[in-house]
């Protein structure tokens, strides 16, 4: 419960704290965006039912229909009374009075591990909006603080490594419109593949009344919460705004995905105050890898799902513009990074989790710099530095695959806690003791009543195996 409250308090200080750059530069921030929601017209409304879905999974089947009916009940009237106004038509609002409703339900009417328990679902769904509504603020502050880009730094970079955004996007012009309009689904509901893979995950707190130690949701909150304020230490815009026709009078050429950009003497070349320095780096491939990791614990079909997810997402972040290949990369070192992070906190920090958290912070620490201070000298030698970038990122992949297989938590139990090691093997060691009878006879059939149910759990089974109640 302490640890729960500090992250609660952490939290909400980061909110306020960007709450109140966000004002210093005449916008509001993610606390007011999201409160404002309680009335006014929403977003998102997929994002607001999406955190109602989280807030759910600790709700019976019976509560879960009440939630939904009071949701769209509240919904349709919102919607009515918009419509008489003629005001802006969406839905959700619902959904988070509902949410809210949830939270303040638990703080008056449960008590224990019944309150801790809807607490952590009503925190979680509103974080889920939070953390979207977090990115946004970021998003803004990095297109009003960084008046130039680095872009130029990065394309140089990427050539050796191919220029892949270059390769991908003459691909995808070739294969259009079918290639185009799939991986604009792919790219565009990644948070909606997100969701389903936490909600599989997290199916079972209902039944269980807890929530797994670790879970895909943790790791997507703290990728989208932290992950933009590097943004600010490397702003990037991407190929399709800085060479490309979306750049506008900003762009220092029109020339994606046509023509390779000349390799000279990279400068931060300035841009405008609108477009987000959200390059680098590449979220959607730090989220994709993240929920590619955690699906492989699914299904088959869930585990073809993530893989079909990982790969669309990387071929539309190329080939639609977005990133670099050098994006890509930092992408994945700071996904598996943080994973590990999220994994040891969970089940407790050991040796190599720490190595992989220190190699993968080194590793993304090294690409950055190499990007900034190196880059013509990896574009004169793409024979050296393409296989080094993909050796190091490979690195961190093989780390973190080794790591995580050798710290795979034993399957638990519904129902049952679990016991330490020494604990359960001093209990499995100790004998049984036949409880004491008046005379010899008694005795001995108590013993061998003793012995036949320590093989099974019942009486009169000798030679069945033990079972796990």
């Amino acid at each position: 419960m302490v640890l729960w409250t500090a992250a609660g308090v952490a939290t909400l200080g980061f909110l306020v704290a960007l709450e109140i750059v966000a004002r210093g530069y005449g916008f509001s921030g993610p606390i007011t965006e999201q409160s404002r929601e309680v009335i006014f017209t929403p977003e998102s409304g997929p994002l607001l039912y999406g955190g109602l879905a989280l807030t759910m999974v600790v709700l019976t089947w019976r509560q879960r229909l009440i939630a939904l009916g009071i949701a769209a009940g509240v919904d349709v009237v919102f919607v009515l009374v918009r419509w008489a106004l003629d005001a802006d038509m969406n839905f959700g609002n619902g959904a988070l009075w509902v949410v809210l409703g949830c939270a303040v339900l638990g703080l008056t009417r449960r008590t224990g591990r019944e309150r801790l328990l809807l607490l952590k679902g009503t925190g979680l769904g509103l974080l889920l909006v939070a953390g979207h509504k977090t990115g946004d603020t970021w998003l803004l502050i990095t297109s009003k603080t960084r008046a130039t880009v680095l872009d130029p730094y990065v394309a140089a970079a990427d050539h050796a490594l191919a220029d892949p955004s270059w390769l991908a996007g003459r691909l995808l012009d070739a294969t259009a419109p079918v290639s185009t309009g799939v991986l604009h689904v792919v790219y565009g509901q990644l948070p909606l593949a997100a969701a389903l893979v936490g909600l599989y995950q997290l199916r079972r707190v209902a039944v269980e009344r807890r929530f797994p130690a670790h879970h895909l949701v943790r790791t997507f909150l703290v990728i989208g919460l932290f992950g933009p304020a590097i943004y600010m230490i490397f702003p990037v815009v991407g190929p399709v705004f800085a060479y490309g026709a979306d750049g506008g009078a900003w762009a220092t050429a029109n020339i994606w995905p046509d023509t390779l950009p000349p390799v000279t003497d990279p400068q931060p070349i300035p841009f405008d105050g609108i477009t987000p320095r959200n390059c680098m780096p590449s979220l959607h491939t730090a989220w994709a890898v993240t929920l590619f990791v955690h699906s492989r614990d699914g299904s088959r079909a869930m585990r073809w799902a993530g893989t079909f997810w990982l790969v669309g997402t990387l071929t539309a972040t190329l080939g639609f513009g977005y990133h670099y290949g050098a994006d890509l990369l930092a992408g994945v070192v700071f996904a598996l990074t943080i994973e590990t992070a999220m994994r040891c906190s969970a089940y407790g920090w050991d040796r190599a989790g720490v190595r992989v958290v220190a190699l993968g912070a080194t590793v993304f620490g090294a690409l950055l710099a190499s990007y900034r201070w190196l880059p013509t000298e990896m574009a004169a030698r793409p024979w050296l530095f393409g296989p080094l970038l993909l050796l190091v990122t490979g690195t961190v992949v093989y780390a973190y695959v080794r790591a995580a297989r050798d710290r795979a938590p034993a399957p638990e139990v519904p129902g049952q806690r679990p016991v330490p090691e020494t604990e359960g093997a001093a209990e499995a060691a100790a004998p049984v003791e036949a409880p004491e009878a008046a005379d010899p006879a008694e005795a001995t059939e108590a013993t061998e009543a003793t012995e036949a149910t320590d093989a099974t759990g019942k009486p009169g089974a000798t030679d069945a195996k033990p079972e796990l109640v």
